[in-house]
């Protein structure tokens, strides 16, 4: 079945560029012009990924970003944004956008990006076998991760996780004990240059820490080592 994506963007052109090229790359679209049809939409209609523009007639993008995140809506985000936009890449990211753009850009590009982010979210529906769920997974305490399914567990219960938490949760857990920096992180989760801004590695550790550190101050799994970065490591006792 092809994958459906929802474009949320107030000037048409835009909106038929997306559409076109998302189509010739094989995805269903379906279109809104504004935020609340974009959120009634991604309800209704429950795509595999949101293309969303930030400046939006009744709600902007990032109002759009937090009621669906408040609704448990967890569809995939990648947020559009003009050039001369006021827009905290931080603040949007934090509220459940998985990347963004700014504008103008190539529809190749932005074709690319979405296949990225949906084979980073591509779970395995069939029915898992104890063989099959041995396999690849990484146990660290109490905490499971599952590549191959996109899973990760943390004492029995699946943990809730965005696909960019999820996959620097992963990049941690395959680098136990490693002092990891956040340009590393950075480049290793992101791919691409953030322009050095480390503070959305900050924001997602923390995220990371509210999920499975019993005491977020004196995180027991996720380490700050001052100065250089962060490690991820077997708690005491285990």
């Amino acid at each position: 079945m092809n994958k459906k994506v929802l474009v949320v963007d107030d000037e048409q052109s835009i909106v038929t560029l997306l559409q076109y090229n998302l189509e010739q790359a094989g995805y269903k679209v379906v279109t809104a012009m504004d935020g609340e049809d974009g959120i009634n939409l991604a309800a209704e209609e429950n795509p595999d990924l949101m293309i969303l523009d930030l400046m939006l007639p009744k709600l902007d993008g990032i109002e759009v970003c937090k009621q669906l995140r408040q609704q448990k809506i967890n569809v995939p985000i990648l947020m559009l944004t003009a050039k001369d936009d006021e827009f905290d890449k931080v603040l949007g990211l934090e509220l459940g956008a998985d990347d963004y753009m700014t504008k103008p850009f190539s529809p190749r590009e932005v074709v690319a990006r979405v296949k990225a982010i949906l084979r980073r979210v591509q779970t395995q529906t069939d029915p898992i076998d104890e063989k099959q769920e041995d396999e690849g997974q990484i146990k660290i305490g109490d905490l499971k991760m599952m590549p191959d399914f996109y899973e990760a567990y943390f004492m029995g219960e699946l943990l809730e996780l965005t696909p960019k938490e999820f996959e620097l949760l992963l990049y941690l857990s395959k680098n136990k004990g490693r002092v990891l920096t956040r340009d590393q992180l950075l480049s290793a989760v992101w791919n691409y240059d953030f322009a050095g801004d480390t503070r959305i590695v900050d924001v997602h550790i923390s995220h990371l820490r509210e999920k499975i550190e019993s005491n977020t101050k004196k995180p027991s799994y996720i380490k700050t080592i001052r100065g250089l970065g962060y490690k991820l490591e077997e708690p005491k006792g285990e």
